[in-house]
């Protein structure tokens, strides 16, 4: 992965990973460990979800650019649709807080879009390839006026 990308990455995977980690906290001090569990199963549920989104996403930007945009929305249009599945698949589970889990997983998506976001703003991503200074100029061939 190169250097923009992964600092994008890593851009958006700390404060999504940070947030989980609070929102683990505050599920724990609310629900007990079956909340703090639910939060900790929707941030690495999220991590991993955007995480492999954003890696494809570059990947298709790479191979086939003029499918760029449309893959984008494709993905994250995924995305949203698995991570309500995941909702509605362990809405009613007992093996952690149903409700912690549906609220990190909303909260957590949420701040991982954000950040990439603020990351794709910051990064300095050329759309236009520069000339190389060891380019020659071609020369005019033509009729000269």
């Amino acid at each position: 992965m190169p250097s923009n990308d992964a600092r994008i990455l890593l851009q958006a995977a700390v404060p999504t990973a940070a947030v989980g980690a609070i929102a683990a906290v505050v599920s724990g001090a609310v629900a007990g460990g079956k909340g703090a569990l639910g939060a900790v199963v929707a941030t690495l549920v999220v991590l991993l979800f955007m995480g492999l989104g954003l890696y494809v996403l570059q990947r298709t930007a790479k191979s086939l650019p003029h499918l760029f945009q449309a893959m984008g929305l494709l993905l994250y249009t995924a995305q949203i649709l698995l991570l309500f599945i995941f909702v509605a698949a362990f809405k009613n589970t007992s093996l952690f807080n149903p409700k912690s889990f549906a609220l990190t997983l909303v909260v957590t998506t949420l701040v991982w879009i954000g950040a990439q976001a603020r990351a794709h703003m910051k990064a300095k991503i050329l759309y236009v390839e520069p000339e190389s200074s060891k380019a020659e100029k071609p020369e005019n061939k033509g009729h000269s006026s």
